[in-house]
């Protein structure tokens, strides 16, 4: 199982991956258990938010592309409502 990734992509390459065609999601400030089936490709609208696997915590917000690997367990706590473009694969 790998770690999460945190990048910052400019607006061409996320263009070129199709990116603002993936569905959107939104969550309110709340806190909950994930596990990651598949690998999920995001990026950040809008939102804050620190992810804790066991390897510890990872925060990431607006303006970051994260990608999740299959097999993640974490816990998801959102601290600023989270509006974000994602793919599943």
């Amino acid at each position: 199982m790998g770690k999460i990734s945190v990048e910052k992509l400019d607006d061409k390459k996320l263009k070129d991956m199709g990116v603002f065609r993936w569905p959107i999601w939104e969550k309110e400030v709340s806190k909950f258990n994930w596990h990651y089936d598949s690998q999920e490709r995001c990026y950040f609208l809008e939102g804050k938010v620190t992810v804790t696997t066991k390897e510890g915590k990872v925060g990431f917000g607006k303006g970051d592309f994260v990608t999740f690997p299959t097999g993640l367990s974490c816990t998801w706590e959102v601290h600023e409502p989270v509006r974000k473009h994602y793919q599943f694969s």
